[in-house]
Formats: structure tokens, C-alpha cells, sequence
């Protein structure tokens, strides 16, 4: 029989849940919502990228990437200036306003790992990051299943 409090994909669920409520009370102050943090990183990280390598690099649909820069610009957190290279491809950097809450916006996020993981060992953080990883990668490779329709 199913059991919810011993299984991974339950418990993952819900962990991801808690994660985006601590995390969105925390950086909404800052006019931001989860769903905008994951892009945040990548240019903060890798300014100049595309939409694109964006969206693949967060593991997510190209047309939801481009809605959440779409609205990210507006507020001006992203800027979107033409490749040299590629006039018909635009690349994404940080605006000054994304520039400006960085350190706030990762602090708020280091906070919510550190409540999460508090009472845990150096090695116990080590050892579920790890099986997670291993987790991520063995569902990266599901190609055998069909998606619902």
C-alpha cells in the first residue's frame, strides 16, 4: 500500500511546497515571486545568456521562461540587448534594480536552506544533497514514459 510519509516523490513534493512559502515571505518584500528566483540566479551568475539557455538551465518550458522574463523586464529586473553575433537572438542580463536586492534576495534564500536543514549535520547536508542529485539525474534520463495527454 502506498504510504505518503515514506514516499520520495510525497516528500519532495512537500518539501518543495514549504521551500516556495518560506522563500516567497521572504523575498516578496523585495517585489519578487518564486517563480522569478531560478532565471534571477542565472543571470546573476551568467549574465548574457538567452532565453533559451535559461529555460533549459532551470528546467523549464520555453513558453513560461519567456512570460516570466517577459514580466521580469517590466520590472525592471532583466534587460534583454541583441547578440552581436546574432542580431535575431537577444541576450538577458541583470538590470540595476536585480543588481541592487541581490545580496538581500540570496540571503533570504540562505535563510530558508539553513531552517530547513537546521539540527542536520555537515555530513547528514552532505549525504542528502547527494542522494538528490542522484534522484535529479535518474529522472533527467525518463524517456520511456509517455507523457499524459
Amino acid at each position: 500500500m502506498f504510504q505518503r510519509d515514506s514516499s520520495f516523490g510525497y516528500l519532495v513534493n512537500l518539501l518543495a511546497r514549504l521551500f516556495i512559502r518560506a522563500l516567497d515571505r521572504r523575498i516578496e518584500a523585495h517585489g519578487l515571486v518564486h517563480g522569478q528566483f531560478p532565471a534571477l540566479l542565472m543571470v546573476w551568475e551568467r549574465p548574457g545568456l538567452t532565453q533559451a539557455e535559461i529555460a533549459a538551465a532551470v528546467s523549464v518550458e520555453q513558453p513560461t521562461m519567456a512570460n516570466t522574463l517577459n514580466r521580469m523586464e517590466r520590472d525592471g529586473l532583466v534587460e534583454r540587448r541583441p547578440d552581436p553575433l546574432d542580431r535575431r537572438r537577444a541576450l538577458v542580463y541583470p538590470a540595476e534594480r536585480a543588481l541592487a536586492i541581490r545580496d538581500d534576495v540570496l540571503g533570504c534564500a540562505m535563510a530558508v536552506n539553513t531552517l530547513a536543514t537546521r539540527g542536520m549535520s555537515e555530513t547528514d547536508k552532505a549525504e542528502a544533497i547527494r542522494l538528490m542529485r542522484i534522484m535529479a539525474a535518474n529522472l533527467q534520463t525518463d524517456t520511456d514514459s509517455p507523457l499524459p495527454r
